[in-house]
């Protein structure tokens, strides 16, 4: 006997990938909101390779949990850039153990042949900048989803 598995649910998990900034506009829309302690990002310098674990709301469900009634979700996400040279951030102390940083957009910011820069926006005016060879980034959940703690929907109303 086997346990279930995420596709036996209704719920599908998002697998996506963008190597078109238009591709990268869909993602950003997917993750914002999306919280993280700063010890869940990775870069792998010999890969080449960024990634963050993410706890992302799950905007795509909202709509359904409220014609049905039901909670509001979260999932957690693997976002991951490849083909990084270099990483820089700002407003981001990374020994801080305690940290929680709230992802509010990803963008890329085109250079000369197909290089350019992945921008994280973070609140609170921090953000990480990611200089790559070639646009390359990936969203997939890795989790089953689970009832978002604070039960309600993020609000962007000041």
């Amino acid at each position: 006997m086997a346990d279930a598995s995420f596709e036996d649910g209704r719920e599908v998990p998002l697998n996506l990938g963008a190597l078109e900034e238009e591709d990268l506009k869909v993602i950003s829309s997917l993750i914002q909101d999306a919280v993280f302690p700063a010890t869940e990002m990775s870069w792998r310098a010999s890969q080449r390779r960024f990634a963050l674990l993410l706890n992302r709301f799950r905007w795509e469900d909202r709509d359904a949990a409220e014609r049905r009634g039901r909670a509001y979700e979260r999932v957690q996400s693997l976002l991951v850039v490849d083909n990084v040279l270099r990483v820089a951030s700002q407003g981001v102390d990374r020994k801080d153990k305690d940290l929680v940083l709230s992802l509010l957009a990803v963008s890329f910011e085109p250079g000369e042949d197909g290089t350019g820069h992945v921008l994280l926006t973070l609140a609170g005016d921090g953000a990480i900048r990611l200089a790559v060879e070639a646009l390359e980034v990936s969203l997939r959940d890795v989790t089953r989803p689970y009832r978002a703690p604070s039960g309600k929907a993020p609000d962007h109303k000041s």
